[in-house]
């Protein structure tokens, strides 16, 4: 609840120090409320700041005992208070601000200690590194449903034949199921980046004092552990200066709505009624309110807008971030701004996993949609030179030809041949080719094309479900790593807690 009286500005922590007046309501307007939007999503990671920076003082002696354990009763009480129920005022400057005023209201004494040992921006880094952290295994989970639902496709269209399509021109006989999955591999470089970019956002900027450290005997390791995280960045200057941190988990995440795009991007072709190759759930699409007849592929055209906000977002931090080295300019816009477009790709990635769980593919459409367009060509050129011991150049030049003199001859022609095929070949070679009739007629059959695949990674049957056992076996791994490492934060976040508790003597 943000409260902002008509009356002047009132002082905040400023009054009687540096500052002979409290901040313009001009730039509580510009700024502080801009700071205090980001209440939801720092507001939790603040409280378990504070909680472990007051336990860390008392233990290395800083704080008082008993001061400390008013101090913890305070903040503790102060925890169990939802954030709709707290009173924030934005001249007071930010959610740090007010959640020490709440405590000094109650007792100034013991609040003073909350500031020790750190800067004003310290608490607030903190909890943004905890709500990314939050996010990026929330983020896991949502790829990790995304690309089985991928591979649950697939694993019902290892024989579904289909056009594959390059500059949306059919290009060679193919697998639905081979197509799934080459979206399927890009989620998982996704989900291990995304483990990467979790270890490097896991680290502790806490305990950094005047910047350069402080003379107080401040225990970052033991701040670091009580928090959950993997350990403390070390220097300290550079922990809270980071610039590469939001531009490279917003780039993590424009790289996997990239992958969703695509996708996307295909299924709203192939959902025209020109395509007609496949049709989306009523759940996922959206009527025209004037045009009675229409059935507009909404969820795939939010995916695509999605894609670009986030794009944009990536091109604000790496421009706020363009400062000397210690200005606040990409930390304060990074810490509502990051999480946010983190949860926007959170749940865009499970809109796409519900679309493709709800796709229904028209096959017999593929199949014979495969056959057409000349997608035999180039298994015609490849047997073209096996046959008559011709360079690939050669070859193609040959195939290519036919195909020309049977579009010429026939518009409508799909299919070299055997006549056109001849005549290319003797105007290419001055001979007939050693080709035989019974290869060519092999061509005839796109499933019996795709059946050649059959080398790593192909489209063939065995080698694509070789990929959906590999494929599955993968996300396996990545989704007990984030069970077990979900687990192990909430352990550590729960026992911060009741370590307050013991030592406050409330537990």
């Amino acid at each position: 609840m943000v409260e902002q009286g008509d009356g002047p500005p009132v002082k905040g922590q400023g009054e009687g120090g540096r500052l002979r007046e409290g901040p313009a309501r001009e730039l509580v307007e510009a700024s502080f409320a801009r700071e205090i939007a980001d209440a939801p999503t720092l507001y939790r990671g603040l409280s378990l700041a504070d909680l472990a920076h007051v336990l860390m003082l008392v233990d290395v002696g800083v704080v008082p005992e008993a001061d400390g354990r008013a101090l913890l009763g305070h903040l503790l009480e102060l925890h169990e208070v939802a954030l709709e129920d707290f009173p924030l005022n934005p001249t007071l400057e930010d959610v740090y601000s007010n959640r020490e005023a709440w405590v000094r209201a109650r007792d100034a004494d013991v609040a003073g200690w909350m500031g020790a040992g750190r800067p004003r921006r310290e608490p607030a880094t903190i909890a943004y590194r905890l709500a990314v952290r939050d996010r990026l295994l929330d983020l896991a989970g949502a790829t990790e449903g995304a690309a089985s639902a991928l591979v649950a496709q697939a694993r019902g269209h290892v024989h579904t034949v289909m056009p594959d399509y390059t500059y949306l021109q059919p290009a060679t006989p193919t697998s639905l199921a081979h197509y799934l999955l080459s979206f399927v591999y890009p989620l998982l470089r996704d989900l291990e980046r995304l483990r990467e970019a979790y270890g490097r956002n896991n680290r502790c900027p806490g305990g950094i004092g005047n910047i350069n450290g402080s003379r107080l005997p401040l225990d970052r390791r033991q701040l670091a552990a009580l928090l959950g995280f993997d350990g403390a960045i070390e220097n300290t200057r550079d922990a809270m200066w980071q610039v590469d941190q939001p531009v490279e988990i917003l780039s993590q995440a424009l790289t996997h709505l990239l992958h969703l795009d695509r996708l996307a991007e295909d299924l709203q072709i192939w959902n025209t009624q020109e395509f007609g190759l496949v049709e989306l759930a009523d759940r996922h699409a959206r009527i025209s309110m004037i045009m009675p007849q229409k059935k507009n592929p909404y969820s795939l055209a939010f995916v695509r807008g999605i894609t670009g906000s986030v794009m944009g977002r990536l091109v604000s931090m790496t421009a706020v971030g363009k400062t000397p080295s210690a200005q606040m300019d990409n930390r304060i816009f990074a810490l509502g701004e990051v999480p946010r477009a983190l949860d926007d790709v959170c749940r865009t990635t499970r809109l796409m996993a519900g679309v493709v769980e709800g796709l229904t593919f028209d096959t017999a459409l593929m199949a014979a949609r495969a056959g057409r367009g000349f997608t035999q060509a180039t298994d015609l050129a490849e047997l073209v030179m096996q046959s008559d011991g011709l360079s690939y150049r050669q070859a193609h030049r040959l195939v290519a030809l036919a195909v020309r003199l049977e579009i010429e001859a026939d518009p409508d022609a799909h299919r070299v041949s055997a006549a056109r095929l001849e005549a290319a070949a003797a105007e290419v070679l001055g001979r007939p080719l050693r080709l035989e009739a019974a290869a060519l007629q092999s061509l005839a059959d796109s499933a019996e094309v795709v059946g050649t695949r059959k080398g790593f990674g192909g489209a063939a049957a065995e080698p694509v479900e070789a990929m959906i056992a590999e494929c599955t076996e993968a996300l396996r791994e990545h989704a007990l790593w984030r069970r077990n490492t979900t687990e192990f934060v909430r352990t550590q976040e729960n026992a911060l807690v009741d370590q307050a508790r013991r030592r406050a003597g409330s537990a």
